[in-house]
């Protein structure tokens, strides 16, 4: 199988994750289905339905996240330099619209758009990746063609 690759605050989110649903949420879900096994008929019994489903919500996410975190290839953004690759933080103006952004590349288990960080398998990471500073990218996006120019490269 492959490696995944995380930053270290990925990993440590991730792991924090399975440790609260080991620790907190599954005790806490066999307690709520003992309580409803407890009201008599499970057949009609919604509460015990309803325990089980989020039972195999919680058991299905803490497989995923041992899955991986035991293919976790943690990476120190800070020892990387150079073109970008994952890791970096990357400054870019719209050069339509003059607009900056930020994104970090990150990979597919970190990403959140909202919080700028950029899933490594995007179409504006791909383009990216192997660029320079001062670089114009061309990427198609589902809104259409844009023009990025790259201000800044940042590895920490």
């Amino acid at each position: 199988m492959d490696k995944i690759p995380l930053t270290r605050a990925g990993f440590d989110k991730l792991d924090a994750e399975l440790k609260h649903l080991k620790s907190v949420e599954r005790p806490a879900i066999i307690r709520a289905i003992s309580e409803a096994r407890e009201h008599g008929d499970l057949s009609e019994n919604a509460e015990y339905h309803s325990a089980k489903e989020k039972q195999s919500f919680i058991e299905g996410r803490v497989k995923e996240l041992e899955g991986v975190i035991s293919l976790a290839d943690v990476i120190d953004p800070s020892k990387l330099s150079g073109a970008i690759k994952f890791g970096a933080r990357v400054t870019l103006v719209d050069e339509d619209t003059d607009e900056e952004k930020t994104y970090q590349i990150v990979g597919e288990y970190e990403a959140d758009i909202e919080s700028g960080k950029l899933n490594m398998k995007s179409p504006i990471a791909r383009a990216l990746i192997g660029k320079e500073e001062g670089d114009s990218v061309e990427v198609r996006t589902p809104g259409g063609q844009k023009s990025y120019e790259i201000l800044e490269i940042v590895y920490k």
